[in-house]
């Protein structure tokens, strides 16, 4: 009985990895060469971005599609282009992003 409880606590740690972070995937993705958490760079602060979509439910869905796509006109002429980042790294960040107060 011990060896299986211990076996299962080895394959529970093993199995467990810490959530990815967003600020960290936002600079490996090179997305603070455009953005900062409390000032416009090129884009819009990422403070700004959470205040304009506070309460919007589908605003993680239509930041992941923007970035994803790119655009512009949203924050200025300024175009942003489509970014290579994975859809999972995109996701971690655009929920770090909404969450900038």
């Amino acid at each position: 009985m011990k060896a299986i409880l211990i076996a299962g606590i080895v394959l529970a740690a093993a199995t467990t990895q810490a959530a990815p972070d967003g600020a960290a995937l936002a600079q490996k993705n090179g997305c603070l060469a455009c953005h900062a958490v409390d000032h416009k760079v090129v884009g819009p602060a990422y403070k700004d971005v959470a205040a304009k979509y506070k309460g919007d439910k589908g605003a993680a869905a239509k930041l992941v599609a923007k970035v994803k796509a790119g655009g512009s006109g949203t924050w200025g002429a300024i175009p942003m282009p489509p970014q290579p980042a994975s859809e999972a790294d995109v996701k971690v960040i655009v929920d770090w992003v909404l969450s900038q107060k």
